[in-house]
Formats: C-alpha cells, structure tokens, sequence
C-alpha cells in the first residue's frame, strides 16, 4: 500500500466521522471503529500493509520537539503516551500530521488543543488506533496469528529510531518551552 492509499483511508474515514473527526474523547469517539470498518472491508495481506505503514508513518514523528509539545498539550507524556499521541496525530489527517511533524508549535491552531488549554475537554492521543489493523484482521482472515507473525516480521526489517530525532530542551523549564513552542506556550503556561 502506498502513502497516498494509506492516507486516501484516514481521510476517507475521517470524513464518515463528520465534525467528529477531530478529537479522540472517550467513550463516544466514532473514528477509531469507522476507521476498522474500512480496514475490513481489504483483504488481510492490505490490512498487514496498512499496519506496516502505520508504523513508518508514527515513526517519522518520533521527534523530541513534537514529544515536548505532546507533554505540555496532554500535562505530561511518557513513552507509551507518546507514541498515542502520535497515533492520534494520524487520525488528525495527513496536513495536520506533517504540519505538525516540522513545526509542533502549529498544533497550538487546532481547535482541540484550545479546548484541552481552557480544560474544557478533548484530547488528541489514541491507543485505539494501534489495535484497529488487528481487529479488521480478525474480522477477515478468523485469526490473529499470522498477523501477528507478519508484523513481527515486517518491524524486525525495518529501520527504526532508537532516539527521538530533533532538538531537546527541558520542557519543564518554561522560559525555554516559551523560546521553542510559543504560541502552545501562550495556551499553557
């Protein structure tokens, strides 16, 4: 499956999703179930790509500025939350996505983030996203070991970051947080 593909399927699921595309609110988010539903609906070596670029596309974002912006946006982002937030980046769509990948400061126009920033709900990271290619696996092929093999597979061939690319600074420190991400700076601190 090819990028184009693969994004052509967020967005289409986005667009079932309506003006709920946007924000990853337990329990009634709808993108996340609309999105398995497409995936089911390929055969599962597609679903297997599907999953495989998945995991290229959240590692492109593996990046220290992102994962400071991450923690100021959702108060706090270790490893595994990190790596929803940027499974949820994806469900944001591809402009979001890579607008965000090379300037993180931009999430600070999404109308969720405004939303978390005066803590009136919203949130961006989704866990869901990760088990949604199994879950339409298993709805075509009647199992989940072979997925699972592939899978394993696929990651061991691929070259992955061992380290988040970019620059680092202590996002506890708000002076520096203010000269890297301004305008979430303006929203947070």
């Amino acid at each position: 499956m090819d990028e184009r593909a693969w994004w052509e399927l967020i967005e289409g699921a986005r667009a079932l999703a309506g003006d709920r595309a946007d924000d990853r609110d337990f329990p009634d988010d709808p993108l996340v179930p609309i999105l398995t539903d497409r995936l089911a609906e390929l055969d599962g070596p597609r679903i297997i790509d599907f999953d495989v670029r998945l995991t290229r596309v959240t590692d492109s974002a593996y990046r220290r500025p992102l994962w400071n912006a991450a923690y100021l946006v959702e108060g706090g982002c270790g490893d595994d939350g990190f790596m929803d937030f940027r499974a949820g980046l994806v469900l944001l769509g591809r402009e979001v996505f890579t607008r965000a990948v090379a300037d993180p400061d931009s999430l600070a126009a999404l109308p969720t983030v405004a939303r978390m920033s005066r803590e009136e709900g919203g949130w961006i990271g989704c866990e869901a996203l990760h088990y949604a290619p199994m879950d339409a696996y298993h709805r075509v092929m009647g199992e989940t070991a072979s997925f699972d093999t592939a899978m394993e597979t696929a990651v061991r061939s691929m070259r992955r970051p061992e380290t988040p690319a970019g620059a680092d600074w202590d996002v506890e420190d708000d002076d520096e947080t203010r000269r890297h991400l301004p305008r979430l700076a303006a929203l947070f601190l």
